[in-house]
């Protein structure tokens, strides 16, 4: 094993050690090898089999039998989720054959970034995470399950899903994707089409027409973004099928791969001989391992606020040092769009999670010995899912690399470092994606222009006021001013001037959108403006010194005028009503720091100060 990894492993290990008893010892206390709804009363039995047909309603009532949680984040607005439509009937079809039943026990909402993507609808994204997580225990909460079957693909959906599921630690578990859409028209057309937008050489039909071509059916989209960089994940902590992730939405080997896994799920259970429950895969291990493929795949930098919040709720602490620790070790071995023009379905053809895998074990950066749903061993993932005669079989998988302009090796890697940076200075500490920067931009000293929002930039842009080096400050959007919503729009016009040849970079408290990185940007910035942290005190023209390589982001003010200026609350009143955002108000008030997950969840055993 390579020694960095086993350091930053034993760390998390010795930082975790009184929250991460107290919450095994809690699974300990619920678990049983009895069927939990043996404990119930006839009334409260009767209530749990009412809609079931009478064969269901006998394999229930025998108490020989598992009965699975199936819970769903289906809705027809996401593309991504709309093939969970038909996943339930089937999950419970293949279950029955077995002698098992399933019920849906919840329904997490699920939004789409993409759709509220610069509107106030995107204010309650990241608050969503922890509203989904609360939806899957309440679901599981009816305690009448043996296991827990998840479906979820998108942003939140995935770590709220996983942080409700480690709620429940004691019952087996495993997550199901729907799989990506088929390829549409090229990232880098899309990407070059959107800049010419921010420029007005083209009107929005012909944006439009080029956006729908992209996202044009059902399934996940197909960039490299938080919700693809979900699935690697759970491979790379093994509670999903193997290298299954990105086999495409409403095909036959997606729905024999659907049927696998209820059927794996199942012989987790305390009925076979093989109970696995979930606290006993979601270790240190695993999100080491999750962090290691974080890296390699250039990943999303959302992840640098999820890994640390789900993990969290199995007791165990991260910080963003663990992961500029890694990445410092682990190389870039993948390009897919926002870092290259391959999409998810490329990556798949060139090999997929299995030639990732492969690659990580061999050079010692991923733990092998971990549990997974498949069994003991990250190498069980090393596999590739195929039909023969319409019959579901996992051969060996690819373990070179079918594209090397895709997928390349620890060998020959696009980068020797992975894909996220930590930045400290004097602004405090922030992230920055540097897998789809080119080398001239990871130096930017320049005078700060500062915005409250990114549509104050685009007006900029557009009246021509832009054009010079700049560093784009945009202030008070981190968690606790307005929900951190994603900075997506800012990309368009500073990639316009990027391209242009000007020295620009963002530096903000906010997000940016897991598919984000050609312009340099210091994100997730604690402290955060409305915490009183040091870029509320930013005005335009002081200089700001963004330096990738040397790990600094620094303000080059004199301290003594840092201590003159005295930060002016800001009225954030106009983000705490309308469209949703006055339910939140208690939200905003509680929710930790970008570093600390952003979540309104202690860690076990700990209060927050």
């Amino acid at each position: 094993m390579n020694e960095i990894i086993l350091e930053v492993t034993q760390n998390i290990i010795e930082r975790s050690k009184t929250s991460r008893e107290i919450y095994l010892n809690r699974v300990k206390e619920v678990s049983s090898k009895k069927v939990n709804r043996s404990k119930m009363g006839c009334s409260n039995l009767a209530h749990t089999i009412a809609p079931m047909s009478s064969v269901e309603k006998e394999a229930m009532s025998n108490m020989l039998t598992p009965n699975i949680a199936i819970v769903t984040s289906y809705n027809d607005m996401l593309s991504a989720h709309e093939p969970f439509s038909v996943y339930p009937p089937l999950i419970k079809r293949t279950l029955l054959q077995e002698g098992a039943t399933a019920q849906v026990a919840s329904g997490v909402p699920a939004m789409c970034d993409g759709v509220t993507q610069g509107f106030e609808g995107m204010e309650l994204s990241l608050f969503s995470r922890d509203n989904i997580a609360m939806g899957a225990a309440i679901g599981l909460s009816h305690n009448v399950y043996d296991g827990a079957i998840f479906l979820g693909v998108c942003d939140k959906i995935v770590p709220g899903l996983l942080i409700g599921a480690l709620s429940f630690g004691h019952l087996p578990a495993i997550f199901m994707p729907a799989g990506p859409m088929p390829s549409g028209i090229s990232n880098k057309e899309k990407a070059s089409v959107r800049q010419e937008f921010a420029q007005g050489k083209v009107d929005e039909k012909a944006l439009f027409k080029v956006e729908a071509a992209s996202y044009h059916s059902s399934g996940t989209c197909t960039f490299y973004g938080t919700a693809n960089s979900n699935q690697m994940l759970l491979e790379m902590m093994g509670l999903q099928m193997p290298n299954s992730s990105f086999v495409n939405a409403n095909t036959l080997l997606r729905d024999e791969l659907t049927q696998e896994a209820s059927r794996t799920l199942l012989n987790l259970t305390a009925f076979k001989n093989n109970f696995t429950p979930i606290a006993d895969i979601v270790t240190e291990k695993s999100f080491v391992n999750a962090i290691v493929g974080l890296m390699a795949t250039g990943g999303s930098t959302n992840h640098t606020i999820h890994l640390i919040a789900m993990a969290r709720a199995a007791g165990i602490i991260l910080n963003w040092d663990d992961f500029n620790m890694i990445s410092k070790v682990t190389p870039l071995l993948c390009k897919l769009y926002p870092n290259g023009s391959a999409d998810v379905n490329h990556f798949r053809d060139a090999g997929g999670m299995s030639v990732v895998i492969h690659e990580l074990i061999n050079a010692g950066l991923v733990h092998e010995d971990v549990n997974t749903v498949v069994g003991f061993g990250l190498k069980n993932y090393i596999v590739e899912p195929s039909l023969k005669d319409n019959v579901l079989t996992f051969n060996k998988g690819a373990t070179v690399s079918r594209d090397k302009d895709i997928i390349s090796s620890v060998a020959a890697p696009f980068s020797k470092e992975g894909g996220i940076t930590l930045l400290e200075g004097n602004l405090g500490r922030s992230i920055i994606k540097t897998s789809a920067l080119k080398e001239e931009h990871l130096y930017v000293k320049a005078p700060a222009m500062v915005f409250s929002t990114q549509d104050e930039l685009k007006d900029a842009f557009k009246k021509g006021l832009l054009d010079k080096d700049f560093v784009a400050v945009v202030k008070y959007q981190g968690p606790k001013a307005n929900g951190m919503p994603e900075l997506h729009g800012l990309l368009p016009s500073l990639g316009v001037l990027q391209d242009k040849g000007y020295k620009v970079a963002i530096v903000t408290d906010g997000r940016m959108s897991g598919a984000s990185g050609k312009v340099p940007s210091a994100i997730h910035l604690v402290e955060e403006a409305a915490k009183g942290g040091n870029i509320a005190l930013i005005e335009d023209g002081d200089i700001i010194c963004l330096d990738v390589k040397n790990g600094k982001l620094n303000l080059e003010i004199p301290s003594e005028e840092k201590i003159r200026r005295q930060i002016k609350k800001a009225d954030l009143s106009a983000n705490h009503a309308n469209y949703g955002r006055n339910l939140f108000s208690i939200v905003r008030a509680n929710i930790s720091t970008a570093e600390e997950g952003a979540t309104i969840f202690d860690i076990i055993g700990k209060e927050r100060s």
